[in-house]
């Protein structure tokens, strides 16, 4: 486009125009002043900072429930938390509880969410009934699966019974007991997976369905290599979510077995709260298990991560 120039034979001053750079008082677009920040800042160094700080500081000194961080101690309430036998086994029975309840809660509801897809786009009553087992607390959940596995006027009874194994008592073995609880965990956070997988579903161009249908594709090879590359990284995220919430289980364990028979139940959470809040209340110890079963948990949702962003990568 062709400019005029003045008398002076210089381009006239622009008004009106783009923002002037070095010019006090005035910001970039998307720059948040820090005065504005500081606010959030605040409370994010609150709430995340200081008690982590505080954890830490917990870890390397000698602290009670009643008398925190009273002398340094270096790495001993580390050590006496490696030496634990009943903390080193917790440490397994955390990643193997969480690792099979996410893989099965997330396969279990992928299936869910495909059978409610398959019927419409609308989740319908019979997603909203599904739903029920996460409105529910996991409080009751535990007392009413205790209740209905009781050996005697349990819900199951008749059902062992029938098939061979009449008076049988899950929660009375270690295996039993470990398996049942992934099975309340699984019952109860599968709905989670049906409802984020059947949005992530809701995402897919039924352009590419159609496309895919008039190439031949059968409905496995359709899921195979147009619905399941849109929807792999949402299916891992809700992997990920699942295998945080498998980690942390606490309410499960302390309502139903209490760690037992024995310790074949006692997961990591369960044992960090004997360690600090039972006994001797050996709060140091604790936080030397809460700092290395964090460890633990970092490293597999980094696997996870990594998973995830690889087939962001492909399906892009």
């Amino acid at each position: 486009m062709t400019q005029v120039l003045d008398d002076r034979g210089t381009l006239p001053r622009q008004r009106g125009g783009g923002p002037r750079r070095g010019v006090p008082g005035r910001h970039r677009p998307g720059h948040v002043s820090t005065w504005l920040a500081a606010p959030s800042l605040a409370g994010l160094a609150l709430m995340l900072v200081y008690p982590t700080v505080f954890v830490v500081a917990l870890a390397f000194t000698k602290s009670s429930l009643a008398r925190p961080l009273q002398r340094f101690t270096g790495t001993d309430n580390f050590v006496e938390a490696w030496e634990s036998l009943a903390f080193a086994g917790s440490l397994l029975r955390s990643v193997v509880f969480a690792v099979v309840a996410a893989l099965a809660a997330t396969a279990l509801g992928v299936v869910l969410a495909l059978l409610l897809h398959a019927r419409g786009t609308r989740f319908g009553v019979v997603g909203t009934i599904l739903l029920l087992p996460l409105v529910t607390p996991p409080v009751m959940v535990g007392v009413a699966w205790k209740l209905m596995l009781a050996p005697v006027g349990g819900a199951f009874g008749g059902l062992f019974s029938a098939i061979g194994f009449p008076g049988a008592n899950p929660l009375g073995d270690g295996v039993g007991a470990f398996s049942a609880l992934v099975v309340m965990h699984v019952w109860q956070w599968t709905p989670l997976v049906t409802l984020l997988v059947f949005a992530a579903l809701l995402g897919v161009p039924e352009e590419l369905r159609e496309a895919a249908a008039l190439d031949g594709a059968g409905p496995w090879r359709t899921f195979t290599s147009v619905v399941w590359p849109v929807v792999a990284p949402n299916v891992l995220s809700v992997l990920l979510l699942e295998l945080v919430i498998g980690l942390k289980v606490f309410d499960l364990v302390t309502v139903v077995t209490q760690g037992g028979p024995g310790v074949s139940t006692i997961v990591s959470s369960f044992e960090i709260f004997r360690t600090g809040m039972r006994g001797s209340y050996e709060i140091g110890t604790a936080a030397a298990e809460t700092l290395v079963f964090g460890l633990v948990v970092g490293v597999l949702t980094t696997v996870v991560t990594l998973l995830r962003a690889r087939a962001v990568r492909a399906d892009r």
